[in-house]
């Protein structure tokens, strides 16, 4: 059982940010503390990190998309397309499906009890509706919480849930869209104080998505398909983690998708995707406190207003907004669809996440059962959290939808 102190309330924070590899600038310290002046270990510049709560929401689950470099916007449709894009529930060819993903955690320290679990499932109601369910739960292991002098003052279990429902719908032949809403429920320290005897509490919040995919036949030689994607996500209400805060913001997300299938003939399918992502969330400006309160105005901001002025806030101006683009390179081949390879990179501003790791995937499916499995190949000297570790997911489809009900 490890051991942790009871630490202010940022502080307590921190244990959700263990499984952060999208959002967080690594080596960055800032010089003197309070100036707002950050640079690397070297002396040169860095861009402050940007920093949210429940990360777990951003983690991709399953292995299909993580196998692609987490490419998932505008892929074809299965039981795991709530996580990435709803709308995709209404282009998929099977009546319905269910999923089971399991992600071990920082395996490579040798930690057992941290991981991530993914229930999802949808259902067709017929060529045009669409509704799916999911269940996301990350354990972050058993603790002993100590106060300042290491003394013990209690144990736990922190862990982390979201629950999420969508309803898909298609609008035309070749357009649809989808709405998903969520409950987030973060149990970190709850029933601890910090060291300003500040209660901690379990922190609830609601949110949600908002999805679309076009999807068009294209005139080549071989049968293919283009798709488009844009999801909007974990839009929602501030969490908070005691009384007396201003509340944290979530991950909310805008990812753009394209996904080109290629149909070589009955038995060969081809699939190149690219998923495009930026964080709707305030960049840290240090510089702007409140007088009043002395806590700084991004920490403050709406979410609306927030998410709308995520694109315009980086200290840094343009140049730094864009290094708070992620991007996924993805591809997959199936072959009678039967057996299928992936591969993909992700890739992430060294100053604003600096995740760089090249995936590789396998896929089986037999008649209604599928097993997937994906690999994390590191690219940068930043260690992932997924290192050498093996992440699978299991499926199940229910059915085909026949031609003349098309």
């Amino acid at each position: 059982m490890r051991k942790v102190f009871a630490l202010p309330y940022i502080s307590i924070l921190l244990l959700s940010l263990i499984c952060i590899t999208t959002v967080t600038a690594q080596n960055c310290i800032e010089v003197p503390q309070g100036s707002g002046n950050w640079v690397r270990q070297d002396g040169s510049p860095c861009d402050p990190p940007i920093i949210t709560v429940v990360p777990f929401l951003r983690i991709a689950p399953d292995a299909r998309s993580t196998g692609m470099g987490n490419v998932g916007i505008a892929t074809s449709g299965d039981a795991n397309s709530m996580n990435y894009n709803a709308a995709k529930y209404a282009t998929a060819d099977k009546d319905g499906g269910i999923s089971l993903s399991f992600v071990p955690w920082l395996k490579n320290l040798g930690l057992t009890d941290i991981y991530l679990g993914y229930l999802s499932g949808y259902y067709k109601f017929d060529k045009l509706q669409s509704v799916a369910a999911s269940l996301r739960y990350f354990s972050l292991g058993n603790f002993t919480y100590t106060d300042i002098n290491r003394n013990v003052i209690g144990t736990g279990n922190p862990h982390e849930f979201e629950l999420a429902v969508a309803y898909s719908r298609k609008l035309s032949d070749k357009f649809s869209s989808a709405l998903t809403g969520k409950y987030i429920y973060s149990n970190l320290a709850a029933g601890q104080t910090t060291t300003d005897g500040v209660d901690i509490v379990s922190a609830k919040a609601f949110a949600v998505d908002i999805g679309f995919l076009y999807k068009t036949p294209l005139k080549t030689a071989t049968k293919s398909d283009l798709s488009i994607g844009l999801a909007v996500t974990n839009i929602g209400s501030r969490i908070y983690y005691t009384k007396q805060s201003t509340g944290d913001v979530l991950p909310a997300n805008l990812g753009l998708g394209f996904a080109y299938d290629i149909h070589f003939d009955a038995y060969n399918r081809f699939t190149l995707g690219i998923d495009i992502n930026k964080l709707l969330v305030p960049s840290p400006n240090p510089e702007d406190v409140s007088p009043q309160d002395g806590i700084p105005d991004y920490r403050q901001k709406s979410v609306i207003s927030g998410a709308l002025g995520s694109f315009s806030d980086a200290i840094d101006g343009g140049k730094e907004e864009l290094k708070e683009i992620s991007l996924g390179f993805g591809a997959e081949y199936w072959y009678n669809d039967l057996f299928s390879i992936r591969g993909g990179y992700t890739y992430e501003n060294p100053r604003k996440g600096n995740a760089r790791y090249i995936t590789l995937g396998l896929g089986l499916k037999y008649s209604t059962f599928g097993l997937g499995l994906s690999y994390i190949v590191p690219t940068s000297n930043l260690r992932n959290a997924l290192d050498n570790t093996l992440r699978f997911s299991i499926l199940f489809d229910f059915g085909t939808f026949k031609e003349d009900n098309q």
